[in-house]
């Protein structure tokens, strides 16, 4: 009876829990789901993580090419790319890349620019010649909300998994000599965490919201933190908030980037060890 209050009655059958203060899957209104993140997983790239947010499941890889500069001479390029294939909903459609896909690139592709986690200019190999060029691809192997905090944290830690070849120029013949057996690793000045929040019958928040909440939101927000600076807001449209839910939003994103943080952290020294 209850799943089919759900499926035929979804907006009702959220308000009976979220006036307990509580979700159907047992939250808390301001609780993550269970965060699992691997490094290192796709031997053929230069770096490669995977995330699980509860279902949600994304991996992401960075493969890196050499190619020429741009006008500047001296600064490389980071391309990023989300992939979002009927495979991991059927929400999704075969062929080009849809909106969500499309905007949710721009995003990641934001986010390296606007904190600078990785300097364009540490991809230079030789000023006005060769530069690397990051390819990073992130396919969603399985949605159920919240691809925007998922992708950010696998962006974050394959680009922190990343080492590059050692590249030397020949100064008369010009040949390029790649040394597959030393590598460095790519230099990152930051990891910046995201944060994402829906609006609930115009008032109630609720963080890392999955896809059925967010088919029942009025409004959406993600907070980009980074240690203890505050980075971006964005809010799409939808319900405004009062100044006290954006202040309450803002402390759990930065109560949310230690908590990233902290796995990072744990993450790769795990490995180390």
């Amino acid at each position: 009876m209850a799943d089919q209050v759900r499926v035929t009655q979804p907006k009702e059958y959220y308000t009976k829990f979220l006036e307990k203060d509580v979700r159907p899957d047992d939250r808390e209104l301001g609780e993550f789901r269970q965060t699992i993140l691997n490094i290192g997983c796709v031997s053929t790239t230069e770096g490669s993580s995977l995330v699980k947010l509860g279902n949600t499941t994304v991996i992401c890889g960075v493969k890196a090419e050499i190619t020429q500069p741009g006008a500047d001479g001296k600064k490389g390029f980071i391309v990023p790319n989300v992939e979002l294939s009927p495979m991991c909903s059927p929400t999704f459609r075969a062929g080009p890349p849809g909106e969500q896909a499309q905007v949710l690139s721009k995003n990641m592709a934001d986010l390296i620019t606007d904190s600078q986690c990785v300097l364009l200019e540490n991809l230079c190999i030789c000023p006005g010649k060769l530069v690397w060029v990051l390819y990073i691809d992130m396919v969603c192997l399985d949605y159920d909300g919240n691809l925007m905090d998922a992708c950010t944290l696998a962006l974050m830690a394959a680009l922190k998994n990343t080492s590059l070849p050692l590249v030397t120029v020949d100064e008369d013949s010009g040949e390029i000599k790649t040394d597959p057996t030393s590598h460095t690793s790519l230099s990152m000045s930051c990891c910046p965490v995201s944060t994402s929040f829906i609006i609930f019958d115009n008032s109630i928040l609720l963080v890392d919201p999955t896809s059925e909440e967010e088919s029942l939101s009025t409004g959406a927000l993600t907070i980009i933190t980074e240690g203890h600076n505050l980075c971006s807001i964005y809010k799409p449209g939808g319900t405004p908030l009062s100044d006290e839910q954006l202040n309450t939003c803002i402390e759990r994103a930065f109560t949310r980037g230690k908590e990233a943080t902290k796995l990072l952290e744990a993450t790769f020294s795990s490995v180390k060890r």
